[in-house]
């Protein structure tokens, strides 16, 4: 194709932010402009990424529409490219930005111009972390993310945002300065920060510790995995409802996608010395921040603290170092992705009408809102992980494979799947059912046509993909399989160097 359609994707939505800058007039044309601009842009991307995919050559493992310009000769090209592992969080990420753009419009009361814009850059920002074939320009969009977050979590956030959006720039900041340390030594090392050259090169088995650790700092922050998870809860609480649904369907499956194309693709040695460690942080997490989940009185919270537990299951799945594992923990990256935005957007909905987050708050509401009571009962299901919905698929396969690697993880883990049916079964009970908590909790209406739009488009995906999930393993087949191979080459190659 010569059409350079990756970087058409990646800069739409800057393009989109650019027009909404220059916007001029009075401030109710200017608002009414941005939201149109931010609308097309953001749609216009995710149908230009559908295409991407339709034109995927899913037999290839090799890394596809490849684009290489020079931008620094002889150190840095800004080299693009996707497999069937991209494609996917690219996708995940053009859908789940219109979302963010009609849920910023419904609720965001106050410079919704500026807010447009930071949706828009985050956009932009977060696909170049999925199409960069260079890791200093990977470094860039992994880290320029950090700046349109902190602003939509500091402006736009609860009470204590200026405390979250610090404690959340502060604590991914610092885990990922010993990332650039590392990248900084594999040019030193390798003389190239191509992905695709690195990929084939077999780094040195005495380098691959420190570097994996270095990467390993960045990502865990980032995931979050226990216990540099505590920025999670603050972030998503204080976070406007848009900002908790990029936060939790995107950003975090940047790391995810990080472990996966890095840790196991670079440093397969080390990858392979330090999976009891993950296998630990990961099951403590899994079961954990359940428990915590169980004893929140704030709705946000107890789905970040869900959050956790399920990106426990991802770590599990990727360092089970198995297919079904590996592919299970994309899946239920996806899945998180759908199903954890759909939450935080119920939230958001009591919220705009009550202006609460607390469950006491609430009870009775299928009384008052059966349409909201409705879609809330699909996303809770299908967070605990119910076959039929998106979330069982990649749990399941996640313990399949890690039932091939240890059988002891796999069995605690499973306690995490129940642990959820608690905490969320509970939650629900609490606020769909029972009594009218109060007079105030009447006036509230049920959804509105753009919210059950909204709504209606995740309930299609989660239940789709929970019942047919083929076209996704379909797409990652290939990729997952090259992976699998290319690590245990690796594997043996420094057996044998270690033997000799």
């Amino acid at each position: 194709m010569n059409f350079p359609i990756l970087s058409a994707i990646i800069f739409i939505p800057l393009i989109g932010a650019l027009f909404i800058l220059i916007t001029k007039g009075n401030q109710k044309n200017v608002e009414k402009n941005s939201k149109y601009v931010a609308i097309f842009s953001s749609i216009a991307n995710f149908l230009l990424s559908l295409f991407l995919w339709f034109s995927f050559d899913t037999s290839v493992s090799d890394f596809q529409f490849v684009e290489e310009k020079k931008w620094i000769d002889g150190f840095i090209n800004f080299q693009l490219g996707i497999d069937g592992i991209s494609i996917l969080f690219i996708l995940l990420t053009t859908f789940i930005t219109p979302v963010c753009i009609f849920s910023g419009i419904l609720s965001i009361k106050y410079k919704i111009k500026e807010f447009l814009i930071a949706i828009l850059v985050m956009e932009t920002l977060m696909l170049g972390v999925f199409c960069s074939l260079d890791l200093v320009i990977f470094y860039l969009f992994f880290e320029g993310g950090l700046i349109p977050m902190f602003l939509i979590i500091g402006i736009w956030g609860g009470p204590k945002r200026v405390y979250s959006a610090f404690k959340f720039f502060l604590f991914t900041l610092l885990g990922s300065v010993l990332m650039l340390v590392a990248i900084i030594s594999i040019y030193w090392i390798t003389g190239t920060t191509d992905v695709v050259k690195l990929l084939d090169i077999k780094i040195s088995q005495e380098y691959q510790y420190l570097l994996w650790l270095a990467f390993f700092s960045s990502f865990a922050v980032k995931l979050p995995m226990w216990p540099v998870h505590t920025w999670l809860p603050d972030a998503h609480v204080e976070a406007p409802t848009a900002g908790s649904v990029i936060l939790a369907a995107i950003l975090l499956k940047m790391a995810g996608y990080g472990f996966i194309r890095f840790s196991l693709g670079l440093f397969p040695v080390a990858s392979d010395y330090f999976t009891p460690l993950i296998f630990i942080l990961s099951i403590i997490a899994i079961i954990y921040t359940s428990l915590i989940a169980l004893m929140q009185d704030d709705m946000k919270k107890l789905i970040a603290y869900s959050s956790v537990a399920h990106m426990g299951f991802v770590t599990l799945g990727i360092f089970s170092l198995t297919k079904q594992g590996l592919e299970g923990s994309i899946i239920q990256m996806l899945s998180h992705g759908l199903i954890s935005a759909a939450l935080f957007l119920c939230v958001g909905v009591v919220y705009d009408r009550y202006h609460s987050r607390m469950i006491s708050s609430y009870g009775g509401l299928v009384n008052l809102m059966p349409k909201y009571a409705f879609v809330f009962m699909i996303f809770t299901l299908a967070a605990l992980g119910l076959p039929g919905t998106s979330g069982f698929v990649g749990e399941f396969l996640v313990l399949v494979g890690v039932f091939q690697k240890s059988v002891i993880a796999a069995v605690l883990a499973s306690l995490g799947v129940i642990l959820a049916a608690a905490y969320m079964l509970w939650l629900y009970r609490r606020v769909i059912f029972g009594k009218i908590g109060n007079t105030e909790i009447k006036k509230m209406v049920d959804l509105n046509k753009t919210e059950l739009y909204i709504f209606a488009s995740i309930v299609f995906l989660t239940l789709f993909f929970g019942i047919y999930p083929e076209p996704l393993l379909n797409t990652i087949n290939v990729s997952i399989d090259n992976l699998i191979d290319k690590y245990n080459a690796n594997i043996n190659f420094h057996i044998a160097q270690t033997n000799n």
